[in-house]
């Protein structure tokens, strides 16, 4: 078969796809027919994923979604559920899971590249901070719980408002704190190059090699040594420092995982699927839930204060250092600080939550603004990610999920694109020594996330208003 001939037949079979057969109407100009018509795209969706024009757009779409979001550690999720939805015509429910697999494959390569690298930068350190994932997964677990009750009692205009909102927000402050960090990185390249000049370096010696000699120390005018930060490969091959796992911290964290997801799976949800019979949102369902609460409150009181963790490796080496300021105040050991990614734990869960995605892009701005450093905040986001992610995934299926082979076949799609949008970023980091790359790219994520689920949900609260629908609180069953 002639390649032109090929072209005809997959050309034929988009344009006659059952998904495009619906359009019997000549073409006019009618904005209520182009919402109601976006509207069903994700309302009342393919009861069958099959392969089609738009199936295949919408997993390309999510590939390059994949390769993006890998690079801030975030998890994608919402960028996934609107394609889904939108382009590929499944209903929310069906993305919904698909989702959480795909979240899934992409968390497992981030999680196996950070846990298997070292960084000069930190010292040999792994990028991945075990204790901020310890203190903060107890209560961002609790938040998702939460935020998924105030999704079912708010009114969708107000979860479209309060996304908006918070994640405009979110994306200016970040992209802000991009700005700083990449002005200083200029400036502390700029300073390294004059007294290295100065110095009198080898002339054969690399860029590269030159930035690795010079961390930790420059010079001032009077020899005196000073330290400074500067720009180094994220991802080094030098060193050959064994990559040590802290088996401890990982089975206390398998341990909260566990918990938490025994009490989901008893509970079920609120359609009455769990493992046990029992009544939709009855007596047991709400006792069920509230264990969460004091489980949250027990494991973040024994991690922060009985095994004396108090984040200890949020030393200055781990600190965000903008225009010669450095973020200082987190690592002292007082309670507001011990308990301040526990906080913002519970705030990203909760949102998390309410709109419908995963907590990873909620956390990592938060966990930027108070002076993580970019390669140590998306190494552990996606770290969390992969807990939270995994729980949902593994409730889906063993609440009987339907599409299990697409979900896996999307899931390994994530896990390829995962690695090379995070190889590609590193070599970009390794050449340019930028860190703010995996700033900017977690902009754009939050922004295209913003733009996509706010006009999503814009168009059903129009939707339900052309409708007259009850668009008041509910009650949560």
């Amino acid at each position: 078969m002639s390649p032109r001939r090929l072209i005809f037949l997959v050309l034929s079979f988009i344009a006659f796809n059952p998904s495009n057969a619906k359009q019997e109407q000549p073409f006019s100009i009618n904005i209520d027919n182009f919402l109601d018509k976006i509207y069903l795209w994700g309302g009342e969706a393919q009861s069958q994923i099959l392969i089609s024009g738009p199936l295949v757009l919408a997993g390309v779409l999510c590939f390059i979604a994949s390769a993006i979001s890998s690079a801030g550690g975030i998890g994608g999720g919402g960028l996934f559920i609107p394609i889904l939805s939108i382009v590929a015509g499944l209903d929310l429910k069906t993305a919904s899971s698909l989702s959480a697999f795909m979240v899934t494959g992409g968390s497992i390569a981030n999680v196996m590249c950070n846990m298997c690298i070292t960084s000069l930068k930190f010292g040999g350190k792994s990028l991945i901070d075990y204790d901020i994932a310890l203190s903060s997964e107890p209560c961002m677990l609790l938040g998702v719980s939460l935020g998924v009750i105030c999704n079912l009692v708010f009114p969708e205009w107000l979860i479209t408002v309060l996304f908006a909102i918070f994640l405009a927000w979110s994306t200016s402050k970040t992209c802000r704190s991009g700005l700083m960090l990449w002005k200083s990185e200029s400036d502390q390249i700029k300073k390294i190059g004059v007294d290295e000049l100065e110095k009198g370096l080898l002339e054969n010696e690399t860029v590269e090699e030159r930035k690795v000699l010079a961390v930790g120390h420059v010079y001032k005018e009077n020899n005196e040594p000073k330290d400074v930060e500067v720009p180094v490969p994220l991802l080094s091959s030098q060193g050959n420092r064994k990559v040590r796992i802290p088996w401890l911290k990982l089975m206390v964290l398998l341990l909260i995982w566990f918990s938490f997801f025994s009490v989901y799976l008893l509970r079920g949800n609120r359609y009455g699927q769990g493992v046990i019979e029992m009544e939709p949102c009855g007596v047991g369902y709400w006792i069920l839930s509230s264990v969460q609460i004091p489980l949250a409150v027990v494991f973040t009181a024994w991690i922060v204060f009985s095994t004396n963790l108090h984040l200890h490796t949020l030393s200055s080496s781990f600190c965000l250092q903008i225009t010669d300021v450095k973020v200082t105040a987190i690592t002292k050991n007082r309670p507001s600080n011990i308990l301040l990614f526990p906080s913002m734990a519970l705030l990203a869960g909760i949102l998390g939550g309410v709109f419908g995605i995963g907590g990873g892009m909620l956390i990592s701005p938060l966990l930027l603004q108070v002076g993580i450093k970019p390669e140590v905040t998306a190494a552990t986001c996606s770290f969390m990610v992969l807990f939270s992610a995994t729980m949902s995934a593994l409730q889906y299926l063993l609440l009987g999920m339907e599409h299990v082979e697409a979900a896996l076949i999307l899931a390994i799609m994530c896990f390829v694109a995962s690695l090379l949008g995070l190889l590609v970023v590193q070599r970009v980091i390794r050449k340019y020594g930028r860190a703010s790359i995996i700033v900017f790219s977690v902009s754009v994520v939050m922004f295209v996330s913003n733009v996509l689920m706010t006009s999503f949900g814009a168009i059903k609260v129009w939707t339900d208003y052309e409708s007259r629908e009850y668009m008041g609180f509910k009650l949560p069953c």
